[in-house]
């Protein structure tokens, strides 16, 4: 017999179908809540399974985001043999039957039936270390994309009380510039006081500027708020919004600068973060992102392997005599490795910094490929230059 147990997650439970061989199920579909009661009534029906077939049973289930997580450290810390499947693959196995029918008991059994169908490996859980990066290098994306969006509305909140403020200071967000705004939040509070008195307030702020230069900032504040349109008052509404927006910068920059030491010190115990950051316009942030992502490079004995798991791979189409002459790319793995692996490009090309991605790219060109697919290019070529530096461990040698 040759046993598996199809699992299809959902938020907080789980539809179990046990097989003991291909066709040959075993008992009703149940469900399980992911407590740890649930996953114990789980472990006792495994056990069962294993009985009655006379071999361990083995697990399926697809990668649900966050919701299957549960399942997986429970799995772990049983030692079961588990699959995780991508969710594109186990889609297009269900669609093999002619009948369109969508409930978690099917989902469950065909997830077993994939098993016995496809030549599947065992998942290989990313160590703690890898975990932390990802969840890190994650966090600080996010909380990044919150604060960029604050950032908007905070500049619209000044345009509607001193739009002449814009170009007082060349870092609207900067320390400095938040600080003098939440003090002196309209061009009346500015003209109310004196040049000095807006000087010496400005350098109790913490910038590291001589007595002259905090005089002429704070006569480019006097001029700004004479040159003001709003010189009479302004509605209440909009100045707590404008100091509600500035507390929220001040604790997102804060946020984002804790998330940047925790991101630095760790990924710098990887072996492989001085050799990602020997490619030129590949720094601190980006060489933290792709290490993570990857979650180390065991698992990809092949660089297709690895440009496929970053969805860089063509796809491909051919029917009798026809062959598609424009192959996109997959976009099937990994978004955040694909966009880092895209940027660290844009980054190399930019200011002449990577002279061997450029002479690649400048030979697409050449070949006339557009700019976007050039650039695809390179990053399918970056793939194979990471995943053979990290095989062998060496470093990047760029043209001379």
């Amino acid at each position: 017999m040759n046993p598996v147990i199809g699992l299809d997650v959902a938020k907080g439970e789980s539809q179990v179908q046990a097989f003991l061989q291909r066709k040959k199920t075993y008992k009703q579909s149940f469900k399980f809540a992911h407590h740890l009661q649930g996953l114990h009534t789980f472990y006792q029906f495994y056990q069962e399974v294993e009985q009655v077939a006379g071999q361990p049973p083995a697990v399926i289930f697809e990668s649900t985001g966050h919701y299957h997580e549960p399942v997986l450290q429970f799995l772990e810390d049983q030692a079961i043999t588990y699959y995780v499947i991508n969710p594109v693959v186990s889609y297009e196995a269900k669609k093999t039957g002619l009948r369109k029918v969508k409930t978690d008991k099917v989902d469950a059994y065909h997830l077993g039936e994939l098993y016995y169908k496809e030549d599947l490996e065992a998942f290989q859980k990313k160590t703690e270390q890898y975990l932390d990066l990802r969840q890190l290098t994650r966090q600080h994306s996010a909380l990044t994309d919150s604060y960029v969006e604050i950032k908007l509305q905070f500049q619209a909140a000044v345009d509607h009380i001193f739009p002449e403020y814009h170009n007082v200071f060349s870092d609207l967000c900067g320390k400095l510039s938040l600080n003098t705004l939440l003090h002196y939040p309209t061009a009346s509070a500015i003209q109310k006081v004196s040049q000095q008195t807006l000087a010496d307030d400005m350098c109790q702020f913490g910038a590291r500027r001589s007595d002259a230069w905090f005089l002429d900032k704070a006569a480019q504040l006097k001029a700004a708020a004479d040159r003001n349109p709003f010189q009479h008052p302004v509605c209440h509404g909009h100045i707590v919004s404008l100091q509600m927006y500035i507390q929220m910068l001040f604790q997102y920059q804060e946020h984002l600068s804790q998330l940047k030491r925790e991101i630095d010190a760790l990924a710098r115990s990887f072996e492989d973060h001085g050799l990602i950051q020997s490619i030129p316009g590949i720094g601190d942030k980006l060489a933290a992102t792709i290490i993570s992502e990857i979650g180390g490079i065991n698992q990809f004995e092949r660089p297709k392997q690895l440009a496929a798991y970053a969805g860089l791979d063509p796809s491909v189409f051919e029917s009798g005599k026809y062959k598609a002459s424009i192959n996109r790319i997959t976009k099937r793995g990994s978004s955040r490795l694909r966009q880092a692996l895209y940027t660290a490009v844009q980054c190399g090309l930019a200011k002449n910094r990577n002279k061997k991605l450029i002479a690649f790219y400048n030979r697409k060109r050449n070949e006339g490929k557009p700019h976007r697919v050039a650039v695809i290019a390179c990053a399918n070529k970056l793939v194979h230059w990471i995943h053979a530096m990290f095989k062998r461990q060496e470093v990047f040698v760029d043209q001379s």
